[in-house]
């Protein structure tokens, strides 16, 4: 194969499985609404049951359902018919996925199911199949072919399954009025999470790691304090402790420039209008502060004018904030 002839099989597969998803707009009617009313009825977890590719597809939709304010969990159909059925409890709903709605592991766990009185939503590509017509709620993945010179390997079929889900999963989330603070607190460890979960006081420098001097401190003071510290800057404070301005690695320059003695006192050279934040404040708003005031550092401050701590930006960069 000459190059151009990868590009327009790579091409053709693209051209197909968007031309199958546009031909799933016509099936998306009450039954989605059905599905949704099914689920956000349940009285306890969504169980999606898949085998093979579409299992891959089934642990997706889990995963996003249980993220996005639906509690779920994903049973390979396989491991459910031997013994993994006591998962399922009456009070769940199950999702099957499978393309052709007749493997034997479905057909065995479908009676089951449906003796239980368990709600079943299908996700599949055959109508005239056992899980289509056993369901409750059958939401369409039909295709006309599999992607690929041989028709045979899923492509196009698991393609439409993911996005059968996924419109599933967004209107659930409309439904449910979920929001980005939701979704923070399900994904702590992502950005998101932690730009709108963490607040200056989860990253702030405390206790001896904030760089402090005094008012009658010199500059001198200053320099060892900030070398030892690592902040870029001194927080100087007055005799009751409150903040009385900052003393940055910029302000050290313009001291030198200025030809300032380093046995003058920190008071006469320090910036007394400096920016601050509170340790509630979220650390996003940190970042966008910074970035306004063009500073690199920030002092954070009590409502009583004490310091509680101190960060910079290489900080929330390690923390992801940035």
């Amino acid at each position: 194969m000459e190059i151009e002839d990868y590009i327009a099989a790579a091409a053709k597969v693209i051209k197909e499985e968007a031309e199958a998803l546009t031909a799933l707009l016509p099936t998306i009617k009450r039954n989605y609404y059905d599905a949704c009313r099914l689920i956000l009825a349940c009285r306890d977890k969504i169980v999606v049951i898949g085998i093979g590719k579409s299992g891959h597809v089934g642990s997706k939709l889990a995963a996003s359902l249980a993220s996005t304010g639906t509690p779920a969990f994903f049973v390979n159909a396989g491991e459910a018919a031997h013994g993994d059925l006591g998962m399922i409890s009456d009070r769940d709903v199950v999702i099957a996925i499978s393309h052709s709605g007749e493997s034997s592991e479905l057909k065995t766990l479908i009676p089951i199911v449906k003796r239980r009185g368990i709600p079943l939503i299908a996700i599949s590509g055959n109508p005239q199949s056992l899980l289509a017509q056993r369901s409750d709620v059958y939401l369409p993945a039909t295709i006309a072919r599999e992607a690929g010179p041989l028709n045979l390997a899923p492509t196009t079929s698991t393609t439409v399954e993911m996005a059968v889900g996924d419109a599933l999963v967004v209107s659930l989330i409309k439904a449910r009025g979920f929001t980005k603070e939701d979704f923070a607190k399900s994904h702590p460890g992502g950005t998101l999470g932690r730009r709108l979960l963490l607040r200056c006081a989860d990253v702030m420098h405390t206790g001896d790691d904030i760089p402090l001097v005094r008012c009658s401190s010199t500059i001198e003071d200053a320099l060892f304090e900030m070398t030892k510290k690592g902040l870029g800057m001194v927080i100087v404070l007055n005799a009751d402790d409150t903040l009385a301005g900052v003393y940055t690695d910029g302000d050290l320059r313009r001291s030198l420039e200025h030809h300032h003695a380093l046995s003058e006192q920190i008071s006469s050279v320090m910036t007394t209008k400096c920016v601050t934040i509170e340790p509630e404040a979220m650390a996003a708003e940190a970042v966008t502060l910074m970035q306004k005031t063009q500073v690199s550092a920030l002092p954070v401050i009590e409502k009583s004018g004490k310091v509680a701590g101190a960060f910079n930006l290489q900080d929330l960069l390690r923390i992801g904030i940035i």
